[in-house]
């Protein structure tokens, strides 16, 4: 017996994300203009408050590199600011700024209408798929 790529969960699992994360990242690239990486470090700096590139980086799932060139893009436009890192002086944190925060606002509820879209397409197997991913990020897969 071969093997069966389209079979294989870590491949469909890898198929299904990259699609779902690229028709959001339409809606938000068409409302903010926004990269995949940028998205990312705005909503975990909406959720977190202040923190090191470091931080992100380990939260969101993204190499270093991309999230440092992410954040000085969202710098240049005036949506993060760079300040002081509570519990390290040596590391620089980074923070929403009055017009991230804002941007913000309007891509959350663009995120809250695309989740209420997805949880209707998948119908009653959007909590069984809910409870799978959470097991299966509990378990640090």
């Amino acid at each position: 017996m071969s093997f069966d790529l389209e079979g294989f969960l870590p491949y469909r699992l890898s198929v299904a994300a990259t699609l779902v994360s690229r028709r959001f990242a339409a809606l938000y690239g068409a409302e903010a203009g926004l990269t995949i990486p940028e998205w990312r470090v705005l909503a975990h700096l909406n959720r977190s408050g202040a923190v090191s590139v470091r931080d992100i980086n380990v939260r969101v799932n993204l190499d270093k590199s991309i999230v440092s060139r992410a954040a000085s893009r969202l710098q240049q436009a005036g949506l993060v600011r760079k300040a002081g890192h509570s519990g390290d002086r040596r590391l620089i944190a980074l923070e929403l700024t009055p017009k991230g925060q804002e941007l913000m606002g309007r891509l959350g509820r663009i995120a809250d209408a695309f989740q209420a879209e997805l949880l209707a397409e998948l119908g009653p197997d959007a909590a069984g798929l809910d409870r799978a991913l959470d097991r299966l990020i509990a378990r640090g897969v």
